[in-house]
């Protein structure tokens, strides 16, 4: 017995095109194609592909809104709320310009914001102080989100001379060697936004 087609499958599939392939790969007869079913079925269940891409700019919206922290005190809680934030825009970076091209970007963030707004004021910190204090860590993850994409577009950088520009002296060997690897990003992450965190909070 065949198993019935249902809206959450449409938009599953084809929110997995957009984050495989980008948004031009997803075209009706595609995603029929990737269901196993007729287009006419398709638009049964979302109706054509501008109704469909608004489905799956809702769907992403939904998906942010699910950001909870995690941990047992503010500063633990604020971290898992940056991680948590970083993990959900590198996974879907298509999707997430849908939502910014439908000007919704502000939505999106929502969550997370009011997350890290429950979490400096248990920290302790009010009014323009801890508005400073959520926009740090919101500015500090998209900049890094941002650096870690432009990075994967970017060809292999040239190895460096091993000479600090003007001293006219070699650098640390060990510092020499570290710099010229790939950099581990999420631990980069983890070493940026806790030191933000500490130095945001009081105490």
């Amino acid at each position: 017995m065949t198993q019935k087609l249902t809206r959450e499958q449409v938009l599953g599939t084809a929110a997995r095109l957009v984050r495989e392939r980008g948004p031009r790969a997803l075209t009706m007869r595609a995603l029929a194609a990737e269901l196993g079913t007729a287009v006419t079925s398709i638009y049964w269940h979302v109706g054509r592909r501008e109704a469909l891409v608004d489905a799956l700019v809702e769907r992403t919206l939904h998906e942010f809104a699910a950001i909870r922290p995690a941990g047992r005190t503010p500063r633990t809680r604020i971290v898992s709320i940056a991680r948590a934030l970083r993990r959900e825009l590198l996974a879907r970076p298509h999707l997430i310009a849908m939502v910014h091209e439908r000007g919704l970007s502000e939505r999106m963030f929502l969550p997370a914001q009011r997350a890290l707004v429950h979490e400096v004021h248990a920290a302790g910190l009010r009014g323009a102080r801890a508005a400073e204090a959520v926009q740090a860590v919101q500015f500090q993850v998209v900049g890094h989100v941002l650096v870690e994409r432009s990075r994967e577009r970017a060809p292999a950088p040239a190895s460096g001379s091993g000479e600090e520009p003007g001293s006219g002296q070699p650098l640390d060997r060990a510092l020499e060697r570290a710099l010229a690897r790939q950099p581990d990003t999420e631990r980069l992450f983890e070493v940026a936004v806790r030191a933000l965190v500490e130095g945001l909070l009081p105490g």
